[in-house]
């Protein structure tokens, strides 16, 4: 009997410290929501590049209302940001009876593609690239290089990482070595706008620390939950990691906070996403449900998983 009265103890303590770690967890989630408050165009972004694209469905229109009405935008805001992201040649349309379905653009698709490679298939730079670009290319070529974390030196001249970017096949690329090393920083700072980027990294840092903290690692969600958080989580942190130009690291000042939030992400994201996967099975294309694995999905994780 006593062997008993112990063992329901036990399981009562296991049950209360479930339900605290369930309301903290919960607690973290509504204020995660609340301090992020997503644009309605930008969070369906996150939500086609998370859940729908590694698909490669469309998704029907209910559940984009659904998915974004869980972090507080409504209907109303969701239909105007779907009819400018049509009308911006992002998404386009396709109905079945009376349901409308949305799907990327090959032109979407394309930036998309390049978008993910950054955030689960980071390659930090180790060296530097000098570009010329011919006066002709300058205003096709470089807008892309500079969103690809390339400086602008004056005239036709770049200065960037050397790492996977865009097609440099129409410009003379120099690959290229510091002489003074200890000068980088300096240099950097005069080059590149660090600042925002590190503020963006501070700020994910701050929404998303306290949720590791709250979350067992034997911690079992809801699948509504895991999408949840793991879409507020890539919103959150592709608004830093799309910004930081990926330089070399000695070029980074001492305290630079990108390291620690790509291990935040992957750490968080490959814990949400066997619940969120499930939910995402859930969500409804024209000719049925999605898919819960691809290719696409399963390399994302591994490369998560290698990197973490």
């Amino acid at each position: 009997m006593e062997t008993g009265l112990r063992s329901a103890g036990m399981r009562s303590r296991s049950k209360l410290h479930g339900a605290a770690a369930s309301i903290e967890v919960e607690t973290a989630v509504a204020d995660i929501a609340a301090r992020l408050s997503p644009r309605a165009g930008g969070f369906i972004v996150t939500l086609y590049g998370d859940v729908v694209e590694p698909r490669g469905l469309p998704l029907w229109m209910g559940n984009i209302i659904e998915i974004c009405g869980t972090v507080g935008i409504s209907e109303t805001l969701v239909r105007t940001a779907v009819s400018r992201l049509v009308s911006a040649g992002r998404l386009v349309g396709d109905r079945q009876g009376r349901r409308s379905y949305y799907r990327l653009t090959d032109e979407a698709r394309l930036e998309f593609a390049g978008a993910a490679r950054v955030l689960f298939e980071p390659h930090d730079a180790t060296a530097w690239r000098l570009v010329w670009l011919p006066p002709e290319k300058a205003s096709t070529l470089g807008p892309p290089l500079e969103k690809a974390g390339f400086s602008r030196l004056g005239g036709s001249w770049l200065l960037g990482p050397s790492h996977e970017g865009p097609n440099l096949s129409e410009a003379l690329v120099f690959d290229t070595a510091p002489t003074a090393p200890g000068m980088l920083q300096e240099m950097v700072a005069a080059q590149w706008d660090l600042a925002s980027c590190e503020g963006a990294y501070a700020a994910f840092l701050s929404l998303f620390e306290p949720l590791r903290e709250a979350l067992p690692d034997d911690a079992v969600l809801d699948d509504r939950i895991c999408l949840r958080l793991r879409l507020m989580l890539v919103h959150a942190y592709r608004l830093a990691a799309l910004r930081d130009p990926h330089l070399p690291r000695e070029a980074l000042p001492a305290a630079w906070n990108g390291a620690r939030a790509r291990a935040l992400f992957a750490e968080l994201y490959l814990k949400l996403s066997p619940g969120a996967d499930r939910r995402a099975a859930t969500l409804l294309s024209i000719d049925g449900a999605l898919p819960r694995e691809t290719e696409i999905v399963r390399r994302r994780r591994a490369a998560l998983l290698a990197s973490s």
